[in-house]
């Protein structure tokens, strides 16, 4: 019998968004009907899922042949309308939840990833092409984008901030939040009219980790293969609970601002001798939010238990992180900005790629 995964929400606190979004998942009624039936509360999408739904969705082929300025421009046309109904589809959450939960977000573009001022300006601009209150804009963690999204905060704009890869991510992140809703507030803006996740990747942390640890080889080293990215994440709950419902917090809390919510991304297990759901299962808890590809979200309703379970072994998430210290891996130096430089390269690879298709088709 199939999980009702509309339980997740409801009796464990945890969202569960879509990692995908193209033109086809609207046109044929399956993001209406992963809403409804299985309680899909958000979608997350980013350059690399927008160039495999240009490339492989049907419904694009009209408006690409459609005059426009440069490829750039005419892509921006192309997903402005997918991203529009998405919003669309999701208001009912967004309005039932007041605001916390039914958004969408849409990725800058990663050749923006170093520069402060252009991120900025450019998610300004992009959150008024779409023109939807639920939509948030996402921007990565690197130096600059932390700081441009205290900036953004600070002026009232909502934000996912993306390529997490460590806890430091996780501790800067979260006091960028602090200062921008400082800002906000102190402005007179209305702290409930602001919201921001935090994605921490998972699968690929482990990746990389597992090579390390195989190339140490030692019995110590094997046995904390697959176990890195999901003790980070519990560690990093640990950090989402001491900030938000801890003193420093406190002041914005009782102004109505809202936490930042950890958002468990990049969950598809991509070792296939482990759980299918080992990023999934551990690490449902309240005040969370897991963004799943189609595949990792059927997999959970086939045989996926929803039970909190984010603070179980939280002392065996320390030793293990500690052990991966004792190793010689530095999950918040080598591997966490190793991580960080290899997505934003991949999703500036995918984006040029997408343009050059849009491009061609323009011809």
């Amino acid at each position: 019998m199939a999980t009702d995964l509309r339980a997740l929400r409801k009796q464990v606190g945890q969202s569960i968004w879509l990692d995908n979004l193209s033109r086809t998942l609207i046109h044929d009624d399956i993001l209406r009907r992963y809403i409804d039936e299985d309680g899909v509360s958000g979608v997350t999408s980013n350059p690399s899922i927008f160039q495999k739904a240009i490339h492989s969705s049907p419904y694009y082929q009209e408006d690409l042949r459609q005059p426009a300025d440069s490829a750039e421009r005419l892509y921006e046309r192309l997903v402005v309308d997918d991203l529009r109904k998405a919003c669309d589809l999701l208001h009912p959450v967004y309005v039932e939840t007041d605001g916390d939960d039914g958004w969408v977000s849409w990725e800058e573009s990663p050749r923006l990833g170093q520069d402060e001022a252009a991120t900025v300006t450019e998610a300004q601009r992009l959150r008024g092409l779409v023109r939807r209150d639920n939509l948030l804009i996402k921007v990565p963690a690197t130096p600059a984008g932390i700081r441009a999204f205290a900036t953004l905060i600070g002026r009232g704009v909502s934000v996912n901030v993306t390529l997490m890869f460590g806890l430091k991510h996780v501790r800067d992140v979260f006091a960028a939040y602090q200062k921008g809703m400082t800002r906000w507030v102190a402005s007179g803006g209305d702290p409930r009219k602001v919201k921001a996740v935090a994605s921490l990747f998972l699968s690929r942390v482990d990746t990389l980790v597992d090579q390390k640890l195989e190339a140490i080889g030692t019995s110590e080293a094997l046995a904390l293969r697959g176990k890195a990215a999901v003790a980070m994440a519990k560690s990093a709950y640990t950090i989402y609970q001491d900030v938000f419902h801890g003193k420093d917090f406190a002041a914005l809390r009782s102004a109505g601002g809202r936490p930042q919510y950890l958002l468990w991304a990049s969950t598809s297990t991509k070792n296939a001798a482990y759980p299918d759901l080992l990023y999934v299962e551990p690490l449902m808890g309240p005040q969370t939010i897991n963004t799943l590809p189609d595949d990792t979200l059927l997999k959970l309703r086939d045989h996926g238990s929803l039970v909190a379970r984010i603070e179980d072994d939280m002392a065996e998430a320390r030793r293990t992180m500690a052990q991966l210290a004792s190793l010689g891996i530095d999950m918040d130096g080598a591997v966490a900005e190793q991580l960080q430089v290899e997505g934003l390269a991949a999703f500036a690879k995918s984006f040029e790629e997408m343009l050059a298709e849009v491009a061609r088709a323009m011809r």
